[in-house]
């Protein structure tokens, strides 16, 4: 039974009082530095809200995903990037619903410890884009072992990860008779393959995403760690991606109300021509309409989190719980920039920070059009535009 709201009053306190201990100079610090938040993912993995969603009997809360999206949401709240480890949430979409037993076994109660970070999820490419069915990273069975080339791009946290979930075809796209067909999912030991097959390249991006490009030049990866069956893997990242969409959503809609307590208390003392200028309704319309667009979001986002809880199809509530929610989002940020005008640029107010990471989720983890796209498509059933 999904958990409610007013049942995750705990989870949430206890959330923003860790985030609480890493100060905005802290994340300032990082930002400025491109820097990888280690102290905080290693406060957030020893509290035990990494493995939150990962089953008791392996060493985790086993939590549902509403309450992993009320974590994330309380970290952006706070100020903080959850960016930095959110991916071990969402992958978990793929690895609980199909990973084998002995895969399980082998590798969640080591995660839930914190003894490995799975951070890395390998499915874009540079000529594929959002077009998951067209990579080209190949994967051909020989014995017991698989051997992989490709590239992959976008690959964020890849330098601080253990283990990396990977999409590859399997069959070749002409060989079948759907193009999502032929993919397939594995688990890639990370620190084993790095230089032996494996050979990671950072992208220096406009904010600290710790983002990279991966070439895979005959990286042997054992048949055990196949996830599910060949042929399937399309289907299995879709579930993580649910996920992600969720959590991503939540993750938006903790940035939005950030970015609406900032304007707040700044309309609220800050003062021209001898009043506030939260007085004005020039300042007041605006933030009133991105705490109305956040409110509407928040509820998206809840809603795809029960469907996803219970097992049943999210797919367009996803969608629309990421958009929405990047939306509101981006409109709050505006908002407060506008609000706080020239000091929202000065880096101490750590507006122009959380500007430049909520603007990620417009074209990440989905672009904008491709959600308008699929909603158009398979909810509306309009004739498929691409």
């Amino acid at each position: 039974m999904p958990v409610r709201e007013h049942d995750l009053g705990e989870v949430r306190d206890a959330v923003a009082k860790l985030c609480a201990t890493f100060p905005m100079d802290y994340w300032r610090a990082t930002d400025r530095e491109r820097r990888y938040p280690t102290e905080f993912v290693t406060a957030l993995t020893r509290a035990g809200w990494l493995s939150c969603l990962i089953p008791e009997e392996y060493g985790g809360a086993g939590l549902p995903l509403a309450a992993a999206a009320a974590i994330l949401e309380e970290i952006q709240k706070s100020g903080a990037n959850g960016a930095a480890c959110h991916a071990q949430m969402y992958t978990m979409g793929t690895v609980l619903r199909h990973c084998s037993e002995a895969q399980k076994r082998k590798y969640l109660p080591k995660i839930a410890k914190g003894e490995l970070r799975l951070q890395a999820f390998g499915i874009t490419e540079p000529s594929a884009g959002t077009d998951t069915s067209s990579i080209r990273t190949a994967a051909v069975r020989k014995g017991d072992r698989y051997i992989v080339n490709g590239q992959k791009v976008w690959t964020s946290r890849a330098e601080h990860s253990d283990l990396m979930l990977l999409l590859a075809r399997t069959t070749p796209r002409e060989a079948v008779q759907k193009k999502t067909e032929g993919l397939s999912v594995f688990i890639v030991d990370m620190k084993a393959a790095l230089n032996k097959g494996l050979s990671i390249r950072p992208i220096r991006t406009m904010i600290n995403h710790a983002t990279t490009e991966i070439f895979i030049d005959n990286l042997e990866v054992p048949a055990e760690n196949l996830v599910g069956e060949e042929g399937n893997g399309f289907r299995y990242v879709l579930d993580g991606m649910n996920a992600e969409r969720i959590l991503i959503g939540a993750e938006c809609i903790g940035d939005a109300r950030w970015f609406l307590a900032k304007a707040t208390a700044y309309a609220n003392e800050r003062k021209v021509f001898g009043r506030p200028i939260g007085q004005n309704q020039g300042v007041q319309f605006p933030i009133a309409r991105a705490y109305m667009a956040t409110e509407a979001a928040a509820l998206m986002v809840e809603r795809a989190a029960a469907l996803y809880d219970a097992g049943r199809p999210c797919g367009p509530e996803a969608n629309m719980a990421k958009q929405l929610a990047a939306e509101a989002s981006w409109q709050a940020g505006d908002m407060c920039l506008q609000t706080h005008g020239g000091f929202g640029f000065a880096e101490e107010y750590d507006i122009e920070r959380k500007f430049r990471e909520t603007r990620l989720y417009q074209i990440a983890p989905i672009s904008t059009n491709l959600v308008l796209c699929y909603i158009a498509e398979h909810v509306l059933h309009l004739p498929r535009s691409y």
